[in-house]
């Protein structure tokens, strides 16, 4: 079986080695690696993964491995493969390509470079040359270079897996699903009853609660997209496999069984939110008020709030936090504070996870984190810090350190 690789964020990569065990309903053959995780698997799985992963931002099908020293070893390399397995020449390509330390000095020339093995392979065999389609490729390929290694992958994903199929209002900064996904993740959520409800009081475009919710109706996040694997030849005869997946998931809908509560200071972030839910096929799954998470009471004896802080203008909007004290992250400095303080008087007994790149967070909420995750936002390191709430104070004698 090929050495399927599923890139993830960050920090994720011992969360998606789990997930795919679970997906694929097997423990053996999935290991967690550096910056993913490899799975031991065949175009079904690849398949079964593209269908219900919410953290692996693609699905990659190996095709070669080999040393180099130029560009003329990637050519060879890529003239190896017999492309029409892959392939016709009435059909498009695309060539992504990413490096950590290659010696090369230009990534663009090592693309061409690779694009013209392959196309001087099915010339040769076919007479004829594929084109380059850099917006909807019917093969899109991923390049990878190290200071020694090239590996080049088939992307059976196409889009990034993060892209759902539901989002059209986004807000500023919208938090990426698969960041969502692994947050709840990291959290333990996974929308049973002994979990309990969920309230994210500053949900913005509302990726949290909308991952949340289709985690608690068993809605796979592939659902309502279409992915690259779809059009590539040794695929196509698993078509029926395929929409057999699809209606089986399907039938797994259900009810959830827990309730999930979201909210904006902002009336627009708000109904942009509803509108994403909507679309995304749980808006009756979720419970959405226009509040400031400063005053917001909790819907539930017991919970877990999930969050990434707002700034800026979202506070302002409505909220008590002031413009005019800002911390080093843009964020007001009171309104963690003040934020803290409501806690502690209203939700004594609920859990809080907060994603921030702050490392003094706990500090400037006052509160000790029984746990941190590591996780990165893009190009931005963060914690994803857990609380448990208690009334009263929690005050710490001096900042937390980081592990």
């Amino acid at each position: 079986m090929p050495a399927l690789f599923l890139p993830c964020a960050g920090g994720v990569e011992a969360l998606l080695a789990d997930e795919c065990q679970r997906v694929l309903g097997r423990p053996h053959g999935v290991e967690a690696a550096r910056g993913g995780a490899i799975v031991h698997g065949d175009a079904l799985d690849a398949m079964r993964l593209n269908l219900h992963s919410r953290l692996a931002q693609r699905v990659l099908w190996p095709l070669a491995h080999a040393g180099y020293r130029n560009e003329h070893d990637l050519y060879d390399i890529a003239r190896r493969i017999d492309w029409r397995e892959w392939i016709t020449p009435q059909q498009t390509l695309r060539i992504d390509t990413t490096a950590q330390r290659s010696p090369l000095p230009s990534l663009n020339f090592a693309t061409l470079r690779v694009k013209d093995g392959l196309c001087d392979q099915l010339r040769d065999t076919t007479g004829e040359r594929p084109s380059v389609d850099t917006r909807r490729p019917d093969l899109p390929l991923a390049l990878h270079l190290t200071a020694t290694h090239a590996t080049l992958y088939v992307d059976t994903s196409g889009e990034a897996l993060f892209k759902r199929g539901w989002r059209e209002a986004k807000g500023e900064a919208p938090l990426k699903e698969t960041l969502a996904a692994a947050m709840l993740a990291a959290a333990g959520w996974q929308g049973r009853a002994e979990d309990g409800p969920l309230l994210d009081p500053c949900c913005g475009a509302g990726t949290i609660a909308i991952e949340a919710a289709q985690i608690a109706c068993g809605i796979a996040p592939g659902l309502q997209r279409q992915f690259a694997f779809e059009k590539m030849l040794p695929f196509r005869a698993h078509q029926a496999a395929w929409r057999r997946m699809k209606d089986e998931a399907r039938a797994h809908q259900h009810a959830p069984a827990v309730p999930v509560f979201a909210g904006d200071v902002s009336f627009r972030m708000t109904d942009f939110a509803t509108r994403n839910a909507e679309r995304a096929g749980v808006r009756q799954a979720i419970e959405f008020k226009t509040a400031d998470a400063l005053q917001r009471m909790p819907p539930a004896e017991r919970g877990t709030l999930m969050l990434n802080p707002p700034y800026g203008e979202r506070i302002d909007a409505k909220g008590r936090g002031s413009r005019e004290s800002f911390d080093e992250g843009g964020t007001p400095a009171a309104f963690f504070s003040q934020l803290a303080s409501h806690w502690k008087r209203h939700y004594a007994g609920w859990r809080a996870y907060v994603l921030s790149p702050d490392m003094k967070l706990p500090q400037a909420l006052r509160l000790k984190e029984s746990q941190r995750t590591p996780l990165w936002n893009g190009p931005i390191e963060c914690r994803l810090f857990r609380f448990d709430l208690v009334a009263g104070s929690a005050r710490e004698p001096k900042a937390a350190t980081d592990s």
